[in-house]
Order: C-alpha cells, then structure tokens, then sequence
C-alpha cells in the first residue's frame, strides 16, 4: 500500500484554496523541469472551485496541456461534459484541453480506443492525476460494470477506455471513457479531492481492503506506488 497523507479543512473553500495551490506547485515544477506540464483534472462539483483559484496563477498557461481524468458520451459544450468544464476554465489563459472522447464514434469501446490513440501522442506520464471518488467507490470512470476489470488490469500502456458502469447514475446515465488504471497510477503526483463523511468513510474502508477492496478507488490506492494526498472537507 503506497503512503497516504490526509488534509483536512474546515470548509470548501479552504479546501479549495490548498488544491489549487498544490496543483500550481506542481505545474510549475514540471515546467521548471521538462518545459511543459500535462495535467489530469476530474470533473464534477467538487473540484471547481479549486480551478477557478489556479486559473488565476500567474503560470505560464501555453506551457500547460490538460486532460480530463475520464468524460460521458456526450457532445462538446454538454452540461455533462468535463472537457466542457475544464476548457471553460482554462482556455481562455491559454492553455491547452484536449477532450478525451469522441463523438465520431460508433461505440464506447469505439470510443475508448480513439481517446488511448490520442493520449499516446502526449508527454507521458503525467505531471498529475487529480482524483475525485463517489459514494459508490468509483473514480475517474472506473465503475463497478462489465468494463471494470479491463480498466484495472488491461495493458499497462493502455491509457484510456471506454466503460459502461453498471448501474448507469441516474444523473448521467450514459457510457463513460475513462484513464485507465496504469495511467493514473504512473503519473508523476497523484492527489484526490474529495467532501463529505460518506465518502471519507468509503475512501477509508477502501484503504483498509487494499488490493482485495470492491471499491475501484481501493484498487487504485493499493497499486499506485507514490505517495497519495487526500485533501477533504467537511
């Protein structure tokens, strides 16, 4: 099991405040150290407050590429969409998003194979995996469904996939294409972002399963061999 530093804040937006600090950090060392960054970021709530504080570093953005840590099957400029979300943000600082899914598609394993085939065109690993996590263990779109055990254990240099959870959220009942688990667990800095005691409590049960968890974040957690910072609030 890789070592694992919890953070907690009083509130969200101190939360918010230490998450885009961090991820400045680490951008900025990559730059230092490679000339450019490729970042992951989750999508969802949670996040976004945190983004919309980096977005306001004084960073050199046309040095920045980033990439959704997984997206739904659906158009540019969708609500669902967190390429959408992500490029709203940080385009106009300059930097560079690149969705991962494809509606040119005819199927999510379509899908899922045209996002690894753009993904091995990038810097990799990368810099950073920005993690969120559900009530229901997922993370990315790792889901408990007919694709998980492919997202956990394909190819290592496999670095996307299409998935369908099973069940479908009700809030976004569509398939997913998702960063597999080898690509999340060899970047550089891995950090999760999360609120809330049910999902504290299920990061926390995750941890204590290991590699035998029937939490997808579990199976995640106790193969990534850097150190995990955990940053949760209430």
């Amino acid at each position: 099991m890789t070592e694992i530093e919890w953070w907690d804040y009083d509130d969200a937006d101190e939360m918010a405040n230490a998450v885009a600090g961090d991820i400045q950090f680490i951008i900025e060392s990559a730059i230092d150290a490679r000339g450019a960054a490729v970042i992951a970021l989750a999508g969802g709530r949670t996040p976004q407050p945190a983004f919309d504080k980096l977005a306001e570093a004084k960073i050199d953005w046309k040095r920045v590429t980033i990439i959704p840590t997984d997206d739904r099957l659906v158009p540019m400029g969708d609500p669902l969409s967190n390429a959408t979300m992500i490029a709203k943000t940080f385009l106009p600082k300059g930097a560079r998003v690149i969705p991962i899914t494809s509606e040119a598609a005819e199927d999510y394993k379509a899908s899922g194979r045209a996002a690894d085939a753009r993904l091995q065109d990038l810097h990799w690993p990368l810099d950073l995996c920005l993690l969120g996590v559900g009530a229901d263990g997922h993370t990315a779109s790792i889901f408990p469904g007919p694709d998980l055990e492919e997202a956990l254990t394909g190819p290592k240099e496999r670095r996307a996939l299409g998935v369908m959870p099973d069940p479908l959220p009700p809030e976004a009942p569509v398939a997913r294409v998702t960063l597999s688990l080898a690509a999340i667990t060899s970047a550089r800095a891995l950090m999760i972002a999360v609120t809330g005691q049910a999902k504290r409590d299920v990061i926390e049960a995750a941890i204590e399963e290991g590699v035998g968890s029937p939490y997808p974040i579990g199976r995640v957690l106790a193969q990534s061999e850097l150190p995990v910072d955990i940053h949760w609030s209430e």
